[in-house]
C-alpha cells in the first residue's frame, strides 16, 4: 500500500520532492527535542497549498497518517514523524505574499521564518512581536501550530494574539479559511496551538506592530537566584509591565559563556534581563523604578545602543543550544508556575537535581513564571536518560502542585502527553478529544500527540467504541 501511495505522490510532486531514501529520511527523524526519534516512511516537500491539500487527500485515500513539519525547531516532539506515515514539510513555502501597512498586516506562507517578517518591515517602523529564541530559523507555520511565545510575550502576548486569519488544509484535505472576524465559535483560536492535530496552516495573516519609540535594556547580576526572583516579584508588584523579564542561573550562564562568550558579570548566581519599551517618558519613569528595585544587584548594565542591547540578549537567545557545550544530551522542559512560587519551585528543582545526580540549568521567562529547566545528562551512561526523564516529570509535577501548567509555549507534543492526566481529568481529556474528532474523525492528522491515549478518535482510525458519557448525557455530540 505504501509503495502505491509513493507512486501517487510522485505523480503529484516533482521527483525530488518525494523522499524515500533512508539516508535522507534520517534528516527528519526528530525536531529540536532530539530525545525522541522516529524515521518517517516518506517525506514530501510541497510548493503550494493546493499540493498540500492533494497530499492530505491521498493520505486519506490510503488511510495513512500524516504529520506537518516546518523548520523542525520545536521542543516537545510535536513534529515527530510516524514510521508508517507521511511527513509533510512546508519549508519550501516561504513567500511573503502581501504587506499591508495601512491595516498593519502581512500575509505569509508557513515556511517564512519568524524574523523574516520583521526584517521585511523594519525600515518602515514596524515589526512582528512574538519572538521565540529560535526566531532566526523557526517558521511561522510551526509558531501557529505550537502557539509559540518568546521573551516579549509578557507584554505582547503569544502567537494567537497576532494571527488574524489562517488558510488551512483540513485533515480530510479541504482548503478553508479561518478568520478572527468570523461570527460564531472562535475556530481560529482553537486551531492556533492545536499542534497539527486539526490540520495544516498554508497561509497566515499576521498582525504587525509599531516599533516602540524607546527601548531600554538592562542586565542585573545577583549573587543568588533567590535574589533575582525577589526582584522579579517586586518589579511586577510595582505595576511595571516590561516588554521582557528573563532570568538565567549560574549553570545556564556557564553554558552561554562557553558557547558565545556573552561576558556576563563573573560570579553571578543569576542574571536578570529586563527590557522596557514604549513612549520615552514612560520608559524613563519605569527605568528609575527599576534601578531602585534592583539595588541589591552587584552589577547593573544598561545598553547604550543596539549593539550593546544585542550583546546582552546574546547569551539568553543562545541558551538552549549552548548547553550542548557542557552536556552531551539534555531534555528541555516548559512548565509554568505563579511568579510568587518561583523561589520555592527553584529550590525544589535544586533538591531534585541533587537527589538524582542530574544537573539542571534554569533559563526562564521570569515575568510570567514560564520555566525552561534544561535537564542535562550523558546519553552514553546507562540509566542516565531514564533518571533525566524522572527529574523532568517531577519538575512538571511541581508546576501542577503550585497551580501552574505543564507547558507555557513549547506545546505538549509527544514529550508531555503522558503528563496530561496529571493536570486534567478523564472527562476533561475526552471533552478536548471531541473538538479533535470534529476536525479529524479518522485520527490521521498528527496522531499520538497532545493526548495520552486514543480515547475518542485518537491514533487509530475510527471512533471510540461505546457511548461516551458526555454523549449519553446529551451534553455533546460524537462525530
Amino acid at each position: 500500500m505504501l509503495d502505491t501511495l509513493v507512486a501517487a505522490l510522485r505523480s503529484l510532486l516533482p521527483y525530488d520532492s518525494v523522499i524515500t531514501d533512508p539516508v535522507r529520511l534520517r534528516t527528519y527523524e526528530c525536531d529540536g527535542l532530539t530525545y525522541h526519534r522516529a524515521t518517517p516512511a516518506v517525506v514530501v516537500l510541497p510548493d503550494t497549498a493546493e499540493q498540500v491539500a492533494r497530499v492530505v487527500r491521498l493520505c486519506n485515500d490510503f488511510s495513512v497518517p500524516f504529520v506537518a513539519r516546518g523548520s523542525g525547531t520545536g521542543l516537545s516532539g510535536g513534529a515527530l514523524p510516524r514510521e508508517d506515515g507521511v511527513l509533510i514539510v512546508t519549508s519550501k513555502m516561504r513567500a511573503i505574499l502581501e504587506i499591508d501597512l495601512d491595516n498593519r498586516r502581512a500575509v505569509v506562507e508557513p515556511g517564512v521564518t519568524n524574523l523574516a517578517i520583521t526584517e521585511a518591515v523594519r525600515d518602515r517602523g514596524y515589526y512582528y512581536a512574538p519572538d521565540p529564541s529560535s526566531q532566526q530559523v523557526c517558521s511561522i507555520g510551526g509558531n501557529v501550530a505550537e502557539n509559540s511565545g518568546g521573551a516579549h510575550c509578557l507584554k505582547y502576548g503569544f502567537t494567537v494574539n497576532h494571527v488574524e486569519a489562517c488558510e488551512i488544509v483540513t485533515p480530510d484535505g479541504d482548503l478553508v479559511t479561518l478568520d478572527r472576524m468570523d461570527p460564531g465559535y472562535d475556530l481560529l483560536g482553537a486551531f492556533v496551538g492545536s499542534e497539527g492535530t486539526l490540520g495544516i496552516a498554508t497561509k497566515i495573516t499576521v498582525r504587525l506592530s509599531r516599533a516602540p519609540q524607546t527601548v531600554t535594556t538592562v542586565l542585573a547580576a545577583f549573587e543568588s537566584i533567590e535574589q533575582g526572583g525577589q526582584a522579579v516579584s517586586a518589579i511586577i508588584g510595582a505595576g511595571i509591565v516590561p516588554a521582557a523579564i528573563e532570568m538565567m542561573d549560574a549553570l545556564a550562564i556557564e553554558a552561554a559563556e562557553a558557547a558565545v562568550a556573552c561576558r556576563y558579570p563573573e560570579g553571578a548566581g543569576a542574571v536578570l534581563i529586563v527590557e522596557l519599551d514604549g513612549p520615552a517618558a514612560e520608559v524613563e519613569r519605569q527605568f528609575a523604578q527599576l534601578t531602585e528595585i534592583c539595588s541589591g544587584a552587584f552589577e547593573l548594565r544598561v545598553a547604550a545602543d543596539p549593539a550593546e542591547r544585542a550583546a546582552i540578549w546574546k547569551g539568553r537567545k543562545s541558551a538552549f543550544a549552548a548547553v550542548g557545550r557542557i552536556s552531551p544530551a539534555y531534555i528541555v522542559q516548559d512548565g509554568v508556575v505563579p511568579r510568587t512560587s518561583l523561589p520555592s519551585v527553584l529550590a525544589a528543582i535544586d533538591r531534585l537535581s541533587a537527589e538524582h545526580g542530574i544537573r539542571v540549568a534554569n533559563v526562564f521567562h521570569a515575568g510570567d513564571g514560564n520555566l525552561h529547566p534544561l535537564v542535562l545528562f550523558d546519553d552514553a551512561e546507562p540509566g542516565a536518560g531514564e533518571r533525566a526523564e524522572v527529574v523532568s516529570g517531577a519538575i512538571l509535577d511541581l508546576c501542577i502542585e503550585h497551580g501552574g501548567s505543564i507547558t507555557g509555549e513549547h506545546g505538549v507534543g509527544v514529550d508531555k502527553s503522558r503528563y496530561m492526566p496529571r493536570m486534567f481529568s478523564e472527562a476533561d481529556l475526552d471533552t478536548m478529544q471531541l473538538v479533535r474528532c470534529a476536525f479529524d474523525p479518522r485520527g490521521l492528522s498528527n496522531p499520538g500527540k497532545v493526548f495520552p491515549t486514543p480515547r475518542l478518535c485518537g491514533e487509530a482510525p475510527g471512533v471510540r467504541k461505546g457511548v461516551h458519557p458526555l454523549v449519553e448525557s446529551g451534553k455533546a455530540e460524537q462525530f
